[in-house]
């Protein structure tokens, strides 16, 4: 296949026919298309049988105003084109579309709530790449899939319009309730099944799945504390035998909500912290029986998974853990995007920013830390390898596909990596740091691995 951007123009129906594409000679001999012979143009999952036209001296495509409705593109845009010779396809793209849990309408300025920015960044980077983006819900798919009723960035401004259903989707779905909707399941196998479409991210994780995925590859035992799903007590009195501090945790809960921490005083005190909006409830029992009859309701609710208890690295008496995003590449390799390092507040004792959490570099952080000089060492590399060997082991054991994963490693007084958990639906929240007011840097990885699945 070949690679390359070109400008289209939208031409009066008057002045061009609707089945009739005009291309300047110098892109028909790079594409090496054949010269009077039909052939399909495709644009996600759009496609219309043409006739090719040659125009010399001409540098850009020609195509008819129906047509350009068909397709929804715009006078003037740009767009990258590959040809498919074993098919006769003449390609456009890559058209990149975000599945996000619900939209605002009636907010111009924040469409999309707080990934409102993300989604400007990502439209406006295609723009300068030659990508096309669109923003969808599930209300969107009740009615249709094709055409499917989109967000685009056009002037500046989004609006509301029908277009192809994208070669490759990622999902931004925050809630399982909205990925379970019977309209989003059928759609995403229609993508997959009869556009030959691609989507990434396409389903939450939760914690027990992941730990007992990984623990299948002996490689990455050394950063799997020992986890197990809570179902009885037990579990929980086995744990507490073993362990001085034991975490359990929603198997489907994010930030920090639900997670209590077991603390064992002497061989009949235990004490509980759960976390709170209002900070960490503090509760005392003198039996271990007492403790698991108290929190059994929770766990006729919600799966919990119970987890060894690790001696994390303090900050002035502060647990501090780290969020490492990993994303493929142009390539479809996996790599490290961005690492920080994540304080609690004094109210917490989990670290999500959620939770009053604050952010610093991994470099600060050590500095500021009361690990050794020699646990110190290499620090960012080391978590840097564990993040991309964790997150190919998501990949070998989990039957799914992930394009981007925000990966909770801790490190402990010993300078000791560990897992604590993986999400396949990291922040892209407009509170997110930027960089000299440039596209933050996961939006153009995500850029990259949509040209590499769409053949660009």
């Amino acid at each position: 296949m070949s690679k390359n951007k070109m400008t289209i123009q939208v031409m009066n129906s008057g002045q061009l026919k609707d089945d009739v594409l005009m291309l300047g000679e110098t892109w028909v001999k790079q594409l090496k298309l054949p010269s009077q012979k039909l052939f399909t143009l495709r644009f996600g999952s759009e496609q219309r049988l043409i006739t090719l036209q040659t125009v010399p001296r001409y540098d850009g495509m020609r195509i008819s105003a129906v047509l350009a409705r068909k397709f929804a593109l715009e006078n003037g845009q740009s767009l990258q084109v590959t040809y498919q010779a074993s098919s006769e396809t003449l390609i456009l793209g890559p058209f990149i579309g975000v599945l996000i849990s619900r939209d605002y309408p009636h907010a111009p300025e924040k469409p999309f709530g707080q990934i409102t920015l993300f989604c400007k960044e990502l439209a406006e980077a295609c723009q300068a790449q030659g990508a096309m983006a669109c923003v969808f819900t599930p209300e969107h798919l009740e009615s249709s899939f094709s055409p499917l009723t989109a967000w685009v960035y056009h002037n500046r401004s989004w609006k509301k319009t029908q277009v192809p259903i994208p070669q490759i989707i990622n999902n931004r779905l925050t809630t399982r309730k909205s990925e379970n909707k019977a309209c989003v399941q059928q759609f995403m196998h229609e993508v997959k099944t009869k556009h030959n479409g691609a989507i990434f991210n396409e389903k939450f994780l939760d914690k027990t799945e992941v730990f007992d995925a990984l623990k299948k590859d002996a490689s990455l035992g050394r950063f799997l504390p020992e986890s197990h799903a809570l179902r009885n007590y037990a579990t929980l009195k086995s744990m507490c035998a073993k362990y001085a501090v034991v975490f359990l945790k929603p198997a489907r809960g994010s930030l920090g909500k639900g997670i209590i921490r077991i603390t064992k005083l002497n061989d009949h005190n235990y004490q509980t912290l759960v976390t709170t909006v209002n900070g960490t409830k503090r509760q005392h029992y003198t039996r271990l029986a007492k403790l698991f009859s108290t929190i059994s309701g929770k766990l006729s609710n919600n799966r919990y998974q119970i987890q060894q208890g690790l001696s994390l690295m303090e900050n002035s008496g502060r647990p501090v853990d780290f969020r490492a995003l990993v994303q493929k590449n142009a390539t479809g390799k996996w790599t490290l995007t961005s690492i920080v390092a994540r304080t609690a507040s004094n109210q917490q004792f989990v670290s999500n920013l959620a939770r009053g959490g604050t952010l610093s570099t991994v470099k600060d952080a050590m500095i500021r830390s009361n690990l050794t000089a020699n646990a110190k060492q290499d620090m960012y590399s080391k978590l840097k390898q564990a993040s991309l060997q964790i997150a190919q082991g998501i990949d070998t054991q989990i039957p799914a596909h992930f394009g981007e994963l925000g990966i909770d490693l801790a490190v402990d007084q010993s300078g000791r990596i560990w897992l604590l958990e993986v999400n396949s639906k990291p922040s892209k929240n407009d509170n997110t740091p930027l960089h000299d007011n440039k596209t933050r840097p996961s939006v153009r990885k995500m850029i990259e691995y949509a040209k590499y699945l769409a053949g660009f």
